[in-house]
């Protein structure tokens, strides 16, 4: 018979993986801040996946999945290349337990709308192994040429 989860049944995540969700956390936003390919890659595993909406668009795939450091590499140079004004990176922190890492970038800002995103990274010895990203009605409406 399966029940709720409850705060506790979840285990505390230990100084050492708290410290690499820290880390991926903070490089990976300051590796898309300053479009650095270099540092964005070497955040994931060489069998890591990235799963979009973004890489249905830009890749012109039926699949959104990108599999592997290479793949990966060409799809973010892609997504580097071309942020639309609204791709800001306003957040307020992240949830985690330790292995999965999830935090938002919310419509409303202090200083406007930005592109609405959820990204969830599963982290494993210290680097991204999936990475998933969900887009609100706002980016949603920017891939397909809606309003928002």
């Amino acid at each position: 018979m399966n029940r709720p989860v409850t705060a506790a049944d979840q285990v505390p995540p230990d100084q050492a993986s708290a410290a690499a969700v820290e880390r991926v956390y903070r490089e990976w936003d300051a590796a898309l801040g300053a479009k650095d390919i270099d540092a964005a890659i070497a955040l994931y595993r060489p069998d890591a996946t990235l799963e979009s909406p973004l890489v249905c668009h830009l890749l012109g795939t039926e699949e959104g999945v990108v599999h592997g450091r290479a793949h990966l590499r060409r799809f973010v140079e892609l997504v580097f290349a071309d942020q639309p004004p609204e791709r800001r990176r306003f957040r307020t922190g992240y949830l985690t337990d330790g292995a999965l890492l999830i935090w938002e970038y919310p419509r409303q800002t202090p200083e406007g709308d930005q592109l609405d995103i959820v990204e969830v990274m599963e982290i494993r010895d210290g680097l991204i192994a999936h990475h998933r990203v969900y887009w609100g009605w706002r980016g949603l409406a920017t891939l397909t040429g809606g309003t928002g």
